[in-house]
């Protein structure tokens, strides 16, 4: 057999093998596979899971040979089966193997011999002495291998199962918690309600819309009172300014991205205008209009861009920025519609001018709330 058929050898233990290979291929008995140390580390207790599965192998039907030991005709006794329940035996080598050890011996740093993990144990005239030797105390090699084949094929009551269910319960807790802020961010953008109150402390009367509104559902729903304001970790009450912007920038990113999905690549015209917020900054509102499958006109706010100054070079550069963030394209644009100031509307720099530059197509229509 060449070296690339075997897969014990140095070459087919070098070349990757998928997990799946090695499980279709596994040797129905150790004596005859490759040692543990021999496979990858990552796919060790999938390999290992796959034979305690199958258990030791015990032919009781098989006809054992006799073999010449000290002037006398040994075999291997079917009853050493119902004795030691670990015990496995290969035809093919005439041996006995731990199906234990084999797979968990490597783990420990007491390691002793290979006879029941390796190369196979054969002398039947001391057979039962040394089973019983190989067992030996509680904290024994063998018995270490055993506990750790009980833990993984009961993860149970494994620590490493312990934590994950730990880690599941604490996912689960957040996704109600997550859950509860979403509802309550996604009803008050719906209806176009503030969020923060004047005082939100905790002897106010009216802690504004979202804590009154979360409040609301803490006092319908024993799930959410159970994990949401007084009862959350003090690091997961989600209730922070921060993390309520954060909640509404995610909802606007699902909108648009409905918005753009319905818009494909149909062809589209924008309606612009700019203004100063609160803080004295420029921003600029974007609108999108379209015709749909059902052949209705839809319009549609997908935003508000904020610009250095309202110059038409800038104007023109977050529209751009804009049409690459959502993946736009000048070549379906149709139409433009803002105001008629002088930075929009100029017939040499104005921003129709340098978008009917690169999009003749693109007719501009004066709204017309800003004619009169």
């Amino acid at each position: 057999m060449d070296s690339e058929s075997n897969p014990g050898s140095s070459s087919a233990r070098e070349r990757p093998i998928e997990l799946d290979e090695i499980l279709a291929n596994l040797q129905a008995s150790p004596g005859l596979g490759m040692p543990m140390t021999d496979y990858s580390p990552n796919n060790r207790d999938k390999i290992r899971r796959a034979y305690l599965q199958k258990g030791p192998r015990q032919p009781k039907g098989h006809k054992f040979p006799q073999s010449n030991q000290s002037g006398i005709n040994r075999r291997f006794i079917v009853h050493w089966f119902d004795e030691f329940d670990w015990l496995e035996y290969n035809i093919a080598k005439d041996a006995a193997f731990c199906l234990n050890c084999y797979l968990f011996k490597t783990n420990f740093d007491q390691v002793g011999g290979d006879a029941f993990s390796g190369v196979g144990f054969n002398n039947w005239k001391k057979g039962r002495e040394r089973f019983s030797i190989h067992v030996g105390w509680v904290g024994s090699v063998h018995n270490q291998a055993r506990e750790v084949a009980y833990n993984l094929m009961h993860q149970k009551g494994h620590i490493e199962t312990t934590v994950i269910k730990q880690t599941d319960d604490a996912r689960m807790a957040y996704r109600i918690c997550l859950n509860a802020s979403l509802k309550c961010t996604r009803y008050l953008l719906r209806q176009g309600l503030s969020f923060r109150g004047h005082d939100e402390s905790s002897t106010s009367s009216n802690k504004g819309n979202y804590l009154e509104l979360l409040q609301f559902l803490v006092d319908h729903d024993e799930k959410v009172k159970a994990l949401v304001l007084e009862n959350a970790p003090g690091n997961l009450k989600l209730i922070a300014p921060s993390i309520k912007k954060d909640l509404v920038n995610a909802c606007n990113k699902e909108c648009i991205s409905l918005i753009m999905s319905d818009l494909k690549d149909r062809y589209f015209s924008i309606m612009m205008d700019e203004a100063r917020d609160v803080s004295i900054k420029e921003q600029m509102a974007i609108m999108v209009r379209y015709v749909n499958n059902k052949g209705q006109i839809i319009e549609r706010f997908v935003g508000v861009q904020h610009v250095t100054d309202t110059t038409s070079s800038a104007l023109k550069k977050s529209i751009d920025e804009f049409f690459s963030f959502e993946g736009l394209s000048f070549s379906k644009l149709r139409g433009q519609g803002y105001n008629g100031d002088s930075n929009m509307r100029s017939e040499f720099n104005g921003l129709k001018t340098k978008i009917l530059r690169e999009q003749p197509c693109a007719f501009y229509v004066r709204c017309f709330a800003h004619q009169f």
